[in-house]
């Protein structure tokens, strides 16, 4: 991951309703979720879910897909390993770092 793709990834994520938004897209996982089942979930007005939606697409935190009459969002696994490795990069000096699976990558 380049730096610049880094920052704006943190940016997208540096407010409260748009990391409440990823993480529910996380937990989701591969089958993603519809605006609507987010904005139920989330309380919060679609067109302020458009919004934050469309700025994490933009940092490619999330991907779009239609089925039908409904859109699926999904979380972008791979950029946020990507994100992580790239934040974790030269932890512990280059050495090898004593975490936990819980700290590992998502592997969805």
């Amino acid at each position: 991951m380049l730096e610049a793709d880094a920052v704006r990834s943190l940016a997208a994520l540096a407010q409260a309703s748009r990391l409440r938004l990823f993480r529910a897209l996380v937990v989701a996982g591969p089958e993603g979720l519809t605006p609507g089942a987010l904005a139920e979930q989330l309380a919060v007005a679609g067109n302020t879910l458009s919004f934050h939606l469309k700025e994490l697409a933009h940092a490619g935190l999330v991907t779009q897909e239609r089925q039908g009459r409904n859109l699926i969002y999904r979380a972008s696994f791979a950029t946020m390993n990507g994100l992580l490795a790239y934040l974790t990069e030269n932890c512990c000096e280059g050495a090898g770092c004593s975490t936990t699976d819980a700290a590992a990558a998502c592997r969805c």
